[in-house]
């Protein structure tokens, strides 16, 4: 589990964790590890870092543009740049159309939900107030889109 800012030896991104807040992000990455669910997670803290780490530029130009994650967790109110211009862009190239977005946010309003599955978002899920649930929704938000899930073996990317 790292944050954007890591510089270790390159693994293949399973999870691209994006939240501004650093103890949800922190929360969210324990949990994962806890349940084995993703051996690689990677922390950006705003919309437009997940857009430059997703499209291989600025400070992630030197990444490899073809590994994309298995899965972004993605908050929607963000500095810079919020989630929902994050999936609105993402949704607007092939390359990213099909790659599973679960939006974990704070806003249970029906607008915010009515507008992420209208963008393409494949889960919403409203972060639970307490510690305990917290946590247990990131294990089975983790669990079912890295473990049950049944996606295809290679997507295209031109």
């Amino acid at each position: 589990m790292t944050d954007s800012n890591d510089t270790g030896p390159a693994e293949p991104v399973e999870i691209l964790l994006a939240e501004d807040e650093p103890s949800d992000a922190d929360l969210c990455m324990r949990a994962l590890q806890r349940k084995n669910v993703a051996n690689h997670v990677v922390w950006v803290k705003d919309g437009a870092e997940a857009l430059d780490f997703l499209f291989a530029r600025g400070s992630h130009a030197g990444r490899a543009h073809a590994d994309r994650p298995r899965l972004l967790l993605l908050d929607i109110k963000m500095p810079r740049v919020d989630g929902f211009e994050v999936l609105r862009q993402l949704r607007a190239d092939e390359r990213f159309a099909t790659m599973p977005v679960v939006i974990m946010t704070s806003s249970a309003e029906e607008r915010d939900i009515v507008q992420g599955y209208d963008l393409g978002v494949n889960s919403y899920v409203p972060k639970p107030v307490d510690f305990t649930s917290f946590q247990r929704a990131v294990e089975e938000v983790g669990q079912y889109w890295m473990l049950l899930n049944k996606a295809p073996r290679t997507i295209a990317v031109p």
